[in-house]
């Protein structure tokens, strides 16, 4: 049994390709083709607007009398999609692109238009450069400066981007984590600063008051016998014993360990002695 899909042919041994008759084919024979819409075009009978990528069926045919540096061009004939009028288009090898011929226009491109410009631009160097070796000159200096100017900015973003490169996610965290270290050492810093401050001030060293000041019954005698001295001073004295007092009763109040002892008036001794003022011993434990 034989293929079905055969690549090659049996040739009998009497085979005279010679003796083959050739077809003569028309110059302009159309092909029928299928093909995709290279643009976007807008049918000018019934206006419907026909996308690029579109599949058609089309004809295929050569344009006789029409090349480009020796290239041929080709024309395709398809038909509208809504109203079915027919459209053609041809190859335009000149700009690598297709040219709408008739049945339908092609739609606005901006792109194509920055294209033109371009090309414009660069027919018109062309054209002033053609006659003069000093514009040539100039044209081509400008052109190495950009081109300079380009490649120093291509290092800095290589540099900028090598920088943040080394930059990886777990020293950005071992950063933060100093930096929130240090900041929290700098407020333990300042809160002992501040503590220091407040309760190591330097000691007040409290005056002695004699025993004569809050000996009232001596006052009471002084005034009555009128030994030179006046109601005024015995007055100032109580204020001075009063004053003394008070002061006493603040420093056991911000201090509770500190005791004071007072000791025995005697009456009739001159060596008496005023409050005594003693810190708690230590313990032991």
């Amino acid at each position: 049994m034989g293929e079905r899909k055969v690549l090659n042919k049996y040739y009998p041994p009497n085979f005279d390709p010679s003796k083959l008759l050739r077809v003569r084919r028309p110059k302009n024979k159309q092909l029928k083709v299928r093909m995709m819409l290279p643009m976007s075009i807008r049918c000018n009978t019934c206006g419907n607007y026909i996308y690029k990528g579109t599949k058609l069926n089309s004809r295929k045919e050569d344009v006789i009398g029409e090349t480009y540096l020796g290239i041929q061009i080709f024309r395709f004939y398809f038909k509208c999609t809504k109203c079915s009028a027919e459209m053609a288009i041809k190859t335009d090898p000149q700009n690598s692109d297709y040219a709408v011929e008739s049945g339908a226009t092609r739609n606005f491109e901006p792109w194509r238009a920055e294209d033109e410009e371009v090309e414009k631009e660069r027919r018109k160097r062309e054209s002033e450069e053609m006659g003069d070796a000093m514009k040539s000159l100039e044209n081509r200096t400008l052109d190495s400066k950009r081109e300079m100017d380009i490649l120093a900015a291509l290092d800095e973003m290589k540099s900028m981007k090598s920088r943040h490169a080394r930059v990886s996610v777990d020293s950005m965290l071992e950063a933060l984590q100093r930096t929130a270290a240090e900041k929290e050492k700098k407020i333990e810093e300042e809160d002992e600063a501040l503590i220091k401050s407040i309760f190591q001030k330097p000691k007040e060293f409290v005056r002695r008051i004699s025993d004569d000041v809050f000996n009232d019954d001596e006052d009471l005698t002084r005034l009555l016998s009128g030994n030179g001295e006046t109601s005024n001073d015995g007055l100032k004295r109580r204020r001075v014993s009063e004053d003394a007092l008070t002061k006493a009763s603040v420093m056991v109040h911000f201090c509770p360990g500190l005791r004071i002892q007072k000791t025995k008036q005697k009456k009739n001794t001159q060596n008496n002695k005023g409050p005594i003022y003693k810190w708690p011993k230590p313990s032991t434990n």
